[in-house]
């Protein structure tokens, strides 16, 4: 089967930029992918890399879709190297697509098999309000929650620990009741200030910590297994849950820490991982503790990224890690407006082609 590639850049400025411990993240840039095939029919993908993540840059992918040529086959598609997840990604979701692949489910059967089932697992999933950093976070809490949140992600490792320390007590006593509270630090705490938060959160009505601690891969092998290290002492020592996000780029990391037996939290961005159904089904057979999350895409990827949410099989789904649309000026590259819930239908009213058609 022949296939005709061709794909559109975008950079897309946030309504208001985003501020983590990773800094101000204002533009989204990433590279719509589309396949056509000798019928006429099509499929789209999405390529958002995140580089200070570990993943691919827009230049390695600009230069592998190049390289690739105006027609291709589903074989060379397969050729294109691991190390390019976000594109390997993009390309095999507009490929499901130009052929009609329905989603598959995986889950696991008594035995420890994988095994498929018809999407969608669930008609809804819940979802997680996004708060901002710092105090503004405080005003946010009570609009969100009448419209029905009750789980809430803050934005920490931003400020001073000291001064946020003394905030989470304002940020707790303004959720309502009943309500969870997730704390991301992507990554910016050393052990000792990790520490003091896990101390103070054993007595709160905190879901989880999301990387409390991280090293990229430029700071040597050394450092990253010692900071890997680190994240297993403080899951073993603490009541807290601890999530890992950073240290989930590629599916190799994905099987290290498999192989490390991780029993905390999986923050999944399936748009990162290159092959997401293998990873997947690896996951469904660890029975890992899941969350789906976004990296901020337009609704091409935002529906690949529902898509594999909705078939993901388990009694209760903890809360998507994907309230944060719109995210852009221009609706037409918006995912489905954040909502407490997020039901099965809200994928079919994303239109990919909007977003082709809008970068013309």
């Amino acid at each position: 089967m022949r296939l005709r590639l061709s794909f559109r850049p975008y950079a897309l400025p946030f309504r208001t930029p985003m501020r983590t411990a990773h800094g101000f993240w204002s533009l989204r840039e990433g590279i719509i992918v589309r396949l056509t095939n000798e019928s006429g029919g099509t499929g789209l993908g999405e390529a958002a890399p995140i580089p200070w993540f570990g993943t691919e840059s827009l230049d390695e992918i600009s230069a592998a879709l190049a390289g690739l040529g105006e027609w291709v086959t589903p074989e060379q598609l397969d050729d294109v190297p691991a190390c390019l997840g976000c594109l390997r990604f993009a390309l095999a979701e507009a490929l499901a697509r130009v052929s009609e692949l329905p989603a598959q489910s995986v889950s696991t059967n008594r035995s420890g098999g994988e095994t498929v089932s018809p999407p969608p697992a669930a008609p809804y999933l819940p979802v997680a309000a996004l708060l901002p950093a710092g105090r503004g976070a405080l005003a946010a809490i009570l609009p969100k929650a009448e419209l029905g949140f009750r789980t809430f992600k803050w934005k920490v490792g931003v400020a001073d620990p000291a001064d946020e320390l003394a905030l989470l007590d304002d940020v707790i006593a303004a959720l309502p009741d009943g309500a969870k509270l997730r704390l991301d630090a992507n990554g910016a705490w050393d052990a000792r200030v990790a520490t003091r938060w896990l101390n103070r959160a054993a007595d709160c009505p905190i879901e989880f910590i999301e990387q409390p601690c991280f090293a990229p891969a430029k700071y040597g092998v050394t450092e990253v297994r010692r900071m890997e290290d680190v994240l297993r002492g403080l899951a073993a020592d603490y009541p807290t849950p601890i999530a890992l996000d950073e240290s989930l780029v590629r599916a190799n990391d994905i099987e290290r820490w498999l192989a490390a037996d991780w029993r905390g939290v999986w923050v999944i961005k399936p748009a990162l991982l290159g092959d997401a159904e293998s990873v997947l089904a690896r996951l469904a057979a660890a029975r890992a503790d899941v969350v789906f999350s976004t990296a901020l895409e337009t609704a091409v990827g935002a529906q690949a990224i529902l898509r594999r949410a909705f078939a993901w099989s388990v009694e209760k789904p903890r809360a998507l890690g994907c309230g944060v649309w719109p995210l852009f000026a221009d609706n037409a590259f918006n995912g489905p407006f954040a909502a407490p819930f997020f039901r099965a239908e809200d994928l079919a009213r994303l239109d990919p082609e909007a977003v082709w058609n809008a970068l013309n």
